[in-house]
């Protein structure tokens, strides 16, 4: 499918069922939804792992992404919304880079180099927030789940997502290290045209990769309002 309407898939789709968790997580069943977020943790890992086209690798992070937010639903149900928030602000900035770009293969990401260094970063930025690396915005999720987790006496499920999240987090260091290895170090300009040329790019792509990176010292203020 087009980028665009993958994009679509993997943010705006999810609003309904999320909003309908909100709405039954008083009577929903812990021990469902911890077999559910474990399951799909994994999942979104393992399935991960084998891929090269970026659009399968985005859907096997949605499917563990969800997981995070769905076994913090019955606990805290604010914080399952403020972790879709951050998943779609991210994802939007990553889809909408790939779209201008049309990179849709891990061997795309490296040519990326030569057409656009500043949007490869944006690429690198949200794949290191998608993967919950501190100290960017998408490991606040992650802390204040695994923190929840914790407090209302679940350590060992707590234990069990942050090792899950490993599994995601290395296909997204696998993408960095294998585009980062293929732009060698040259004094020929032509390899760097995007300094000399000006890319389409749109305004949303700043805002939102600033966003998905730069969120981390606000969490105190995100904590009382969840």
């Amino acid at each position: 499918i087009p980028l665009s309407s993958g994009m679509i898939l993997l943010t705006w789709q999810k609003i309904a069922p999320t909003a309908l968790l909100y709405q039954i997580s008083p009577s929903l069943n812990m021990e469902i939804l911890i077999m559910l977020a474990i399951l799909s943790t994994m999942v979104g890992g393992w399935g991960g792992l084998n891929q090269t086209q970026m659009r399968k690798i985005l859907a096997y992070s949605s499917i563990a992404h969800m997981g995070w937010t769905v076994i913090i639903a019955m606990i805290n149900p604010n914080l399952m919304i403020l972790s879709l928030m951050i998943y779609i602000m991210t994802t939007l900035a990553l889809f909408m880079t790939l779209n201008l770009s049309s990179t849709t293969k891990i061997k795309s990401i490296s040519n990326l180099w030569n057409k656009s260094t500043p949007m490869t970063m944006i690429v690198f930025l949200t794949l290191l927030s998608l993967g919950g690396l501190p100290p960017l915005t998408g490991f606040m999720p992650k802390w204040l789940i695994l923190q929840e987790l914790i407090i209302n006496n679940n350590p060992t499920m707590a234990i069990v997502m942050a090792l899950s999240a490993l599994l995601s987090l290395f296909f997204y260091m696998r993408i960095i290290y294998v585009s980062s290895l293929t732009m060698f170090p040259t004094n020929n300009n032509l390899k760097l045209h995007w300094f000399f040329t000006q890319m389409k790019t749109t305004n949303l792509i700043p805002i939102l990769t600033t966003i998905s990176s730069m969120l981390l010292p606000l969490s105190p203020i995100l904590i009382t309002m969840t």
